[in-house]
């Protein structure tokens, strides 16, 4: 296969993978968004966390809301739970890798927040650990997921489970999903 064939390939792949979520996501995604807005506007936070990839995510997702999306509108209170070394690794040290989200949901949410959990296989020990975490705290959760969505997908309030099973296409319809939650909210807090 020459590289042509190679890039017209990648690119029906994605457009299949995008097309199957328009058939079957576009609520659950609505609903998502106005969980958003009302946790926000009731003065909660977001928190993002995930591995590699879904790590990437969390911290682009976080940065989306506290700067702004495309539209200017008041700073929006996020936290990614990926970014700060010191934590990440004396919790990791102290308490084992899997626990290093688990801990920083106990220090920083609190009821009425709202916790992203990335994913792209469902089984990623620490994210479970952490939305179970949040469970308890009384956060509700959304998994952006992939596959079959894993222990996750009956862990959260409201997974998003991606129809593929390859990663790339996992990971660029989580950042997609969040751009078009970006641009919901950036639109309801300029409607104010």
């Amino acid at each position: 296969m020459d590289a042509k064939e190679k890039i017209s390939k990648h690119l029906q792949d994605s457009i299949r993978v995008h097309e199957a979520l328009l058939a079957s996501h576009v609520e659950s995604i609505a609903q998502v968004a106005k969980r958003i807005v009302d946790c926000l506007k009731a003065g909660n936070k977001l928190l993002f966390f995930g591995n590699g990839g879904s790590a990437s995510d969390s911290q682009h997702l976080a940065a989306e809301f506290v700067g702004r999306y495309e539209k200017e509108r008041v700073a929006l209170p996020a936290i990614a739970l990926t970014t700060d070394t010191s934590i990440l690794t004396a919790v990791g040290n102290d308490y084992g890798f899997d626990r290093i989200f688990e801990r920083q949901v106990a220090a920083l949410g609190k009821k009425g927040d709202l916790a992203f959990a990335i994913s792209t296989s469902g089984n990623s020990p620490n994210v479970i650990f952490g939305v179970e975490k949040c469970k308890a705290l009384g956060i509700q959760t959304i998994g952006f997921l992939g596959r079959s969505g894993g222990k996750l997908k009956s862990l959260v309030d409201f997974p998003i489970v991606i129809p593929s099973e390859k990663t790339s296409r996992i990971q660029e319809s989580h950042i997609m999903i969040g751009h078009i939650l970006c641009e919901l909210v950036d639109e309801a807090f300029n409607a104010q």
